[in-house]
């Protein structure tokens, strides 16, 4: 994933650390776009229009996607690869040129009662919106079986919390805040709560002295412009938080508040030099 993982974790047995990791490597084996041999990429160099069977997990993600994709009409995407290749963010590398690309037009069937897919034309699989929040929900369901009950669990800034800590205080976090803002960022307590963040300061690609964001809005196929800094959602699962946080990145701040009221999801938005925040995230305070 290009990142790394930390563990805060009460009594953690022996071989924690190795099955955390074969957590992970798992999601990485299936559906990493910068490893060759994943299911993945696989997938992306098949035929269009040939059916390819894919494991549980990356049904369950895709099956994820779907969802988030049909409740924020279009705003998250699971067949941007072209254009994250295009723009120099995916397994091709850096670009020194901007490319003309247009909203993808060809979709992705997806069979989840007997898990397979197929594409269109230049329909190409990026899961990097969600993915990583489900890595986390991986590895902690494994230290949840393996009887971890309580702790924290974080991966390239996406967090888990389980149970409290020894002292009884719950897994207090900064929700982190792009550079230069001028607020403080808030402290949330993840007692058996997830939280993700987008931010458009972690990846881009500067041309010309131009900044061109990481996020692509899918009914545009061009990097986002509207003003949005960063977006944090807290939520029970830790791959909801990730691709919702994604999708509201896209709608900007007064369309993704709407819709994390609608959805009632615990949204934080940034943007605009302002900070925007959903009912369920305001109740939290009270």
């Amino acid at each position: 994933m290009g990142t790394d993982w930390s563990l805060h974790a009460v009594a953690p047995p022996a071989g924690t650390r190795e099955g955390v990791q074969a957590a992970l490597d798992r999601v990485v084996a299936q559906m990493s776009q910068w490893e060759s041999k994943s299911d993945l990429a696989r997938f992306n160099r098949a035929p269009p229009g040939e059916w390819q069977a894919i494991p549980a997990e990356f049904a369950e993600v895709l099956a994820a996607g779907v969802d988030i994709g049909h409740r924020s009409a279009g705003a998250f995407s699971l067949t941007l690869g072209e254009l994250s290749e295009a723009w120099g963010f995916g397994a091709a590398g850096p670009v020194d040129a901007i490319p003309e690309t247009a909203a993808p037009q060809s979709g992705l069937e997806f069979e989840p009662a007997v898990r397979r897919i197929r594409r269109g034309d230049g329909a190409l699989l990026d899961l990097s919106g969600i993915a990583k929040g489900y890595g986390v929900d991986l590895a902690a369901e494994w230290l949840l079986a393996n009887g971890v009950r309580h702790f924290l669990l974080e991966v390239g800034g996406e967090l888990r919390g389980e149970g409290i800590r020894p002292d009884g205080q719950p897994w207090w976090v900064d929700v982190e805040v792009p550079p230069s803002w001028p607020g403080a960022g808030w402290r949330v307590a993840l007692h058996d709560l997830s939280a993700a963040t987008s931010g458009d300061y972690r990846r881009g690609l500067d041309i010309d002295g131009q900044h061109y964001s990481h996020s692509f809005d899918p009914r545009t196929g061009r990097p986002i412009v509207n003003g949005v800094r960063s977006v944090t959602v807290l939520h029970r699962s830790c791959t909801m938080a990730d691709g919702w946080a994604t999708a509201l990145t896209v709608l900007g701040a007064e369309a993704g508040v709407a819709l994390a009221d609608e959805q009632e999801l615990a949204a934080c938005i940034l943007a605009n030099g302002r900070e925007h925040v959903s009912r369920a995230w305001a109740a939290m305070l009270d």
